[in-house]
């Protein structure tokens, strides 16, 4: 993230379970370990597995005084494939020049084809595949954060490998990590 100027915001979308607000948790600590300010502010109605999870990141050079939700994000994260069927709410706000990072098996087209929005930047990461191979369950947040970092470049692989080992515990830390990596690798951008 050398050469920020301003502050850098993120939404995520996903489903409880699926380890949203620890993505923006660990996203968060990342910065600050690089040495920014940061903020992680999750949203969510009924804790349940598999209702609607909203979390916001804010990271800046400077100290951040609001909490209200992000509106108008650099970057957009969509955890949950089954969210794209309507994905006017996904991309509300998304500034031109912006990311949309998915995971889907679908091609960056596909996605682009979805969203019609030829202003931004997508990136495009299988997630749930990763997880099931890794961890044998469909939990996508430490891939979905691999993908963030590789598509935007905002923060570098070691603090978020030093997140994940400050809040996983260790028996956790080996496959999270694999996870981030393989993400980071294989995610698709254009």
């Amino acid at each position: 993230m050398s050469g920020l100027l301003g502050r850098f915001e993120i939404r995520w979308h996903g489903r409880g379970g699926q380890g949203i607000v620890t993505a923006a948790d660990l996203t968060a600590t990342a910065a600050i370990l690089s040495g920014y300010y940061a903020q992680s502010i999750p949203t969510f109605g009924t804790e349940r597995r598999g209702a609607p999870v909203i979390a916001y990141n804010r990271i800046d050079r400077q100290v951040i005084y609001e909490r209200s939700p992000v509106v108008e994000p650099d970057a957009v994260v969509v955890a949950d494939p089954h969210l794209l069927i309507n994905p006017k709410p996904l991309i509300a706000g998304l500034k031109s020049g912006g990311y949309l990072i998915v995971n889907t098996a679908k091609s960056v087209d596909e996605i682009r084809g979805i969203f019609k929005r030829d202003d931004v930047k997508i990136a495009t990461i299988n997630a749930t595949k990763l997880a099931m191979d890794v961890l044998k369950a469909p939990i996508v947040n430490t891939a979905m954060v691999g993908a963030l970092i590789s598509a935007t470049k905002i923060l570098s692989l070691d603090p978020v490998i030093q997140a994940v080992k400050e809040r996983f515990p260790s028996r956790l830390v080996e496959p999270n990590v694999q996870l981030i990596k393989q993400a980071y690798e294989l995610v698709k951008v254009s």
